[in-house]
């Protein structure tokens, strides 16, 4: 039986290639994002597909991969998958939510510290030759207030590394997290942005955090305050952030997602923001770096592993989670169907008329579809398949030997 094929984009970290050739794929790459008709028609007799954040991976692409079992994002986000889609086809979708926390909580905490001290502008004019050895407008972190808007696994890093500087934290977020460190939860989003020296941004990119920050938020800021965004491109109005910065009401901006991004290294990018003084763009690299691209490697590597050969959807962001044993000596049957009552009554009737003895079985739902797996500890014939995939509701039908 011929390897199954692995497809990585996008200059995924080679760990990841490496990972799974060792476990029995056959992997190639590529380095760009490919349009949606260039990606659908390449992807049959494709089993697993790996992208970071550029490749869209839309319904019509989904249509046109038939041997598709995973796609595994080699980022943090799943934006550019159509989840939905990829449900209601049984692919299991995996990322890496957790991996680069640490390079993006230092890159904010580090253009914190830029900020506060003017140290681009410094750098800048002294490119130009110009020395400015000064103290005006430069502060240190220790003392101040920083205030952080979406306190998950970035959010509470941020916090962590900030308190370490002798900074007070306060936080918001829509549900409701235990603190760490001595970190002070508030009540809303504007008694932080009202309360602190600087706000950092670490919220998701749902449609109701489109402009979270605007005119009026910018406003309710203390003059001088800094604003770090380090999540999602249309979380902050950027010609807003931009007067604001024009008119002194904001000391300075570090800004490292735009609401549109060039699609590829050395292409042209514009902004409200350049040339302004004491701001720091950079080309979204928060999660950057070579230890966030080796973790997210082997994370994601792992999960698709694991969901091949073993069903495993743990973690899982499209298919219901199940965590599996590893398998020994049976197979395994994975059934993916709609979400409806009896269907396990049904598998398990064909594998009855069949003298098929179950030695373990799993059921996991969501709202739209069921998962079911089913361990049996003696041969079948393909009588038995063909009776499973009749059943009304089946999506998908797999055999782990």
């Amino acid at each position: 039986m011929p390897s199954p094929r692995a497809l990585l984009l996008e200059n995924i970290h080679p760990d990841a290639a490496r990972r799974l050739a060792d476990a029995g794929f056959a992997v190639s790459a590529r380095p760009a994002a490919p349009s949606a008709s260039a990606l659908a028609g390449s992807l049959r007799g494709i089993s697993l597909l790996g992208v970071r954040s550029r490749t869209k991976v839309t319904a019509s692409v989904l249509a046109a991969a038939p041997d598709l079992l995973a796609v595994g994002c080699f980022c943090v986000g799943t934006d550019n998958v159509d989840l939905a889609a990829a449900r209601d086809r049984g692919v299991a979708v995996f990322n890496a939510p957790y991996s680069n926390t640490r390079s993006v909580a230092e890159l904010v905490v580090g253009e914190l510290v830029m900020l506060m001290r003017r140290a681009c502008d410094k750098s800048r004019l002294l490119h130009q030759g110009v020395w400015d050895k000064s103290a005006a407008g430069c502060r240190e972190v220790r003392g101040k207030t920083l205030g952080i808007i979406g306190y998950g696994n970035i959010g509470g890093q941020v916090g962590i590394l900030a308190e370490a500087l002798g900074m007070r934290v306060l936080y918001y977020d829509l549900v409701d997290k235990l603190s760490l460190g001595n970190a002070a939860r508030c009540r809303s989003q504007a008694e932080v942005l009202r309360r602190s020296d600087a706000v950092t941004l670490h919220v998701d990119d749902a449609p109701e955090n489109a402009g979270l920050i605007g005119e009026r938020q910018l406003a309710a800021m203390p003059r001088g305050a800094f604003l770090i965004n380090a999540s999602r491109g249309r979380v902050v109005d950027i010609p807003a952030l931009a007067r604001a910065l024009r008119r002194g009401r904001l000391g300075g901006a570090a800004v490292d997602v735009f609401p549109t991004e060039p699609e590829g290294n050395g292409k042209g990018f514009r902004s409200p923001l350049q040339g302004l003084p004491n701001v720091i763009l950079t080309p979204h690299i928060g999660g950057s770096t070579a230890e966030a691209q080796r973790n997210i490697a082997a994370d994601v590597s792992e999960k698709l592993h694991r969901y091949v050969h073993l069903g495993d959807t743990y973690y899982s962001v499209s298919l219901p989670q199940v965590q599996l044993p590893v398998l020994r000596r049976c197979h395994r049957i994975l059934h993916i169907h709609r979400n409806v009552p009896g269907v396990m009554s049904q598998i398990n009737t064909v594998l009855a008329g069949h003298g098929i003895n179950i030695t373990g079985q799993y059921l996991e739902t969501n709202e739209k579809v069921g998962y079911a797996i089913t361990d049996i500890a003696r041969r079948y014939d393909r009588a038995v398949l063909r009776a499973l995939e009749g059943i009304r509701e089946t999506i998908r039908l797999r055999v782990l030997f």
